[in-house]
């Protein structure tokens, strides 16, 4: 299968070199090309260049005339929790009426409400149901996702929960990323017995999710009121002997030692980050971990706001996804994420993008192949509706910009239909 998209009113995020990731003053950059053809040879970008250098003679199977819209690469959310059922709007309203996130999963709510669910819940249910979800963001401009278990909370529901996620990679075009996250809460039976239940994680999850093949890295929530720098160090370390390399859940609710934990077992990303101060800044420095924001669940739970740009001007780079779960952030738009991030954060379109989409995939460990347009890598791209500039993304927020998907060198269905 070969693609022409010729007459792009500008080509976004090129690399000439790919790189592997952008940090601190360099994601306030853009390289970008106007007037541009980009080519599509099986599932890799094997061209682009300005429509004056593309060859008249230059074929292919399909042509797409692109005047006055836009291609950029698709983004790369690393961080969701889009395999559950039911909604919790319930607990929405408890919010709105000042019950606080602590407060409600002490009263069974939050991770143990989902956990209930999933347990009476079938493989072909759940599977049904995120199918829709990824068809959803996929829609949206996202062509790579992360997606964690961690509303199993037991051996068995959490292999279930992976074994889902094993069989979306076979349903969808999305490229799909697995993450083990039994430690995402502990169960209502092992209140008092928290030990217990990291023992279970360690000598019985891990061992059958590294057995199955099931699961592409590992997660601990290491935060005040769920697991404790000394467990996680416990469950990273169990998570390596089996080739499992960590993702964070860290610093959402105070500063947990989460980012230090996480930057000892080189961590591949440390997310939330709205508890973020000088020496966590300093322990990243320097490391391989990717400190990753989710603007969704700040927003939803009206937390503190991760200081990005303290970070990005110390010299970090930083990655945005969403976040997506039934309780905290119950979306997975990742254009409404590159709004919040301009709106909320004050990032300039251009680090913003950088994070959700280079970043992004550096924090999935996909950046060789995802994350920008450059020749050799994936063809995982959208193209816009007719927009005046790059920067109309995050300023138009609530509108579906996506017009037509590409993943994997293949045209999908134009958003909307």
């Amino acid at each position: 299968m070969s693609i022409l998209i010729k007459n792009i009113k500008e080509l976004i995020q090129i690399e000439e070199e790919p790189r592997l990731k952008v940090s601190g003053k360099e994601m306030a950059g853009l390289n970008t090309l106007k007037n541009a053809w980009l080519l599509i040879e099986g599932d890799r970008i094997a061209g682009f260049g300005e429509m004056n250098s593309l060859d008249a003679k230059q074929s292919a199977r399909q042509v797409i005339d692109a005047e006055g819209r836009m291609v950029f690469p698709s983004f790369c959310d690393s961080h969701t929790h889009l395999v559950y059922t039911g909604s919790r709007e319930i607990e929405y309203i408890d919010k709105i009426k000042g019950l606080s996130y602590q407060e409600i999963a002490k009263r069974g709510g939050g991770i143990l409400n989902s956990a209930r669910r999933l347990h009476e819940a079938s493989e072909e249910e759940l599977t049904e149901a995120a199918l829709i979800r990824l068809n959803g963001i996929m829609a949206q401009g996202t062509g790579a996702v992360e997606i964690k278990s961690g509303y199993g909370l037991s051996v068995e529901d959490e292999l279930k929960m992976l074994r889902v996620i094993r069989k979306l990679k076979t349903l969808s075009p999305v490229t799909i990323v697995a993450t083990f996250l039994g430690a995402h809460a502990v169960p209502a039976e092992y209140k008092g017995r928290q030990d217990e239940f990291v023992d279970l994680v360690i000598h019985e999850m891990i061992p059958q999710v590294a057995t199955e093949g099931l699961a592409d890295y590992i997660d601990v929530f290491c935060d005040r009121g769920f697991f404790t720098v000394e467990e996680t160090d416990r469950i990273l370390l169990a998570g390596l002997k089996y080739g499992l390399r960590a993702k964070i859940h860290a610093n959402e609710l105070d500063y947990s030692g989460g980012v230090q934990v996480g930057v000892k077992y080189n961590a591949l990303s440390v997310d939330h980050l709205e508890y973020t101060g000088d020496e966590e800044i300093r322990c990243l420095l320097g490391s391989e971990t990717m400190p990753t924001v989710l603007p969704g669940a700040s927003f939803f739970l009206d937390l503190p706001r991760a200081p990005v740009r303290k970070m990005m001007e110390a010299g970090l780079p930083l990655a945005l996804a969403s976040d997506f779960n039934p309780g905290s952030s119950p979306s997975g738009n990742m254009q409404f994420i590159l709004s919040l991030a301009c709106i909320n954060y004050r990032m300039l379109p251009e680090e913003a993008i950088n994070a959700m989409t280079i970043n992004g995939a550096y924090a999935m460990g996909l950046s060789e192949d995802y994350g920008s347009i450059a020749r050799g890598k994936k063809a995982n791209l959208f193209i816009t509706r007719p927009i005046p500039s790059y920067a109309y993304l995050p300023y138009a927020f609530g509108e579906n910009k996506v017009e037509t998907v590409i993943l994997n060198g293949e045209t999908c269905l134009p958003a909307g239909r």
